[in-house]
């Protein structure tokens, strides 16, 4: 953690992933290992890409994506200086597990215990997502998209304004986490989810919007199209840009940063933290 700001480290262990050096294979726990060393306080991996458009695998696709890197995590031996990765530092874990899917959740659990579950869909694509979290009383990330990865850029029509829908849509959130006992979750605006690409800036500058809900604020622009399409550059060329966004973001309210690149994320939070003071 830098000053209150933390760190989210992106390990994909998918084929598809939009930006491919952010996809792990065998070398999962020295990408992990790297990626805390470097200042990363959560790692979350993936096994089921979410990007626009992309067809979405099925539960034991997915398993078979995530079972041998949790299984690695869950035997490692740390040395006398180095923590197990699944221990975590203060009060979050230090893996978080990108799924909507609570069966993931469950046996992910099983595995390698207290984790944090990061859901796109704030338990709108599993009816038991909720209820699994709360019972397991694991922190939970929250993001406001509207349909499927498959065609949620087909939702794009808000009113009165995107930034608007969003603090309405996490207000109900909110009630139904006290409902099924989640006290400890994050609030992720989606940029890139259901929104078009003015959209995502429209909710960029009003994020402070977001404070109201009194919740931490986490933000993932990492190398995203919202950025190369307006730069006319690919996702490999997008780190610079990444970091003004995401400085961007830390100006109004955000408190978390889920980056494909942690050394240069640390590097901003540094700046953003010394500029402010």
């Amino acid at each position: 953690m830098i000053g209150a700001i933390h760190i989210m480290g992106i390990v994909n262990l998918t084929p598809d992933s939009f930006y491919a050096k952010s996809r792990a294979g065998a070398d999962v726990l020295p990408r992990i290992a790297s990626m805390l060393a470097e200042g990363a306080d959560v790692i979350d991996l993936g096994a089921c890409s979410t990007r626009p458009g992309s067809p979405q695998p099925s539960l034991e696709e997915e398993w078979a994506r995530l079972e041998p890197a949790l299984t690695e995590i869950a035997g490692y031996t740390p040395s006398e200086t180095c923590a197990p990765p699944h221990m975590g530092r203060g009060v979050y874990p230090a893996i978080s597990v990108d799924t909507y899917r609570a069966e993931i959740v469950r046996r992910t659990y099983d595995i390698i215990g207290p984790f944090m579950v990061n859901d796109i869909s704030a338990g709108q694509l599993d009816p038991e997502m909720l209820p699994t979290v709360g019972r397991l009383g694991l922190p939970y990330v929250a993001m406001h998209m509207r349909g499927t990865p498959v065609n949620m850029q087909q939702f794009t029509d808000y009113s009165p304004d995107v930034a608007t829908e969003v603090v309405r849509y996490f207000k109900e959130f909110d009630k139904k986490a006290q409902d099924n006992g989640i006290e400890n979750w994050l609030l992720d605006p989606g940029f890139g989810f259901s929104k078009t690409l003015a959209q995502n800036y429209e909710l960029l500058w009003r994020m402070e919007e977001l404070q109201v809900l009194g919740k931490e604020i986490l933000v993932g622009v990492s190398r995203k199209s919202m950025i190369y399409k307006v730069l006319g550059i690919t996702p490999e060329e997008a780190l610079e840009a990444t970091q003004t966004v995401q400085y961007a973001a830390l100006a109004r309210g955000a408190t978390w940063l889920r980056v494909h690149d942690v050394a240069p994320a640390v590097k901003t939070a540094l700046r953003f933290i010394q500029e402010k003071c």
